[in-house]
Parts: C-alpha cells; structure tokens; sequence
C-alpha cells in the first residue's frame, strides 16, 4: 500500500479528529448557555463588537454562509441575538446583542480558562506555537481557495 494513502500519515485527519474532540470537550461547557460551538464562536464575535454587519461577521468567524444563516435563526430564536436590515443600505443587515445575549457573556467568561486546564500535555510555549502553526497554514490553505475561485488570467 502507498504511503501516502495511510491513515495515520494524513494531517487533515489529525485536524477532523481534533475538531472533533474539540466540540465534544465544549458541550458540556456550552450547555449552561444552551449553546453549540458554532453559536458560541458567533457570540465571542459579537462579545468583541456588538453591531456587525453579517458580511463582517462571516469574515471574522470563517463560518460559511449558510451556516451562518441558520446559527443566527437559532440565536435569534433563543432571544440571544435580533437581527436588523441596515438604515443607509436596506440590503445590509446587522447583528445585535440582546440584553440576554449581553449577559451571557458573563457566564461564558469562564469557558477559555477552563478548556485550557484540559490541556494538561501541552504548556503555554507549545499553544502559542499551535496558534503560529496553525494560522500559518490556514492563511496557506486560504491563499490556495482563493486562487482557485479567482477568473483565468488574473
């Protein structure tokens, strides 16, 4: 069998797995809010800057449209987030806290701390390169989509 066909030589196995413990790792942590990781990223989001317009909101969240539809639908649902057409430009929407949204942020403010003590096998030094690897081959895998999705000639 070719090498490069093994399972345990593919990276981006290694990054499903991860994800994959990542979500099961928040789960509990998320269910005092009644939240997913995916509503939880687009709430830090909005924790960072309340307002956004949805276009910002995809690009600071890397979360795919669609997606992003249907996490705003169950954040508004949950009475979490309103969503409202802009003033100038009908055509743009933008994002709101609600006052319940607001005051989760209160009791996620622990969530980070204790995701990081079930990193017992890795010490600060080795996140913060974890962070360096990581971006760097996000920004990699990103530039390549990009010129994918670009017209010939370009």
């Amino acid at each position: 069998m070719n090498d490069n066909l093994k399972l345990q030589n593919q990276l981006c196995h290694r990054f499903y797995t991860v994800s994959n413990a990542f979500s099961r790792a928040y789960r509990p942590l998320l269910s005092q809010l009644g939240i997913t990781y995916p509503q939880y990223v687009v709430m830090m989001a909005l924790w960072e800057q309340d307002g956004i317009a949805i276009n910002e909101l995809l690009k600071r969240t890397h979360i795919d449209g669609g997606a992003m539809s249907l996490i705003l639908k169950k954040l508004q649902a949950k009475g979490l987030i309103s969503v409202i057409e802009g003033k100038k430009d009908k055509r743009s929407r933008y994002v709101y806290l609600s006052e319940a949204g607001a005051e989760a942020r209160e009791q996620a403010a622990d969530i980070p701390q204790q995701m990081r003590c079930q990193f017992e096998k890795l010490n600060s030094e080795e996140i913060k390169q974890l962070y360096t690897l990581i971006d760097k081959l996000s920004d990699n895998l990103q530039e390549i989509l990009c010129a994918r999705q670009s017209p010939s000639g370009s």
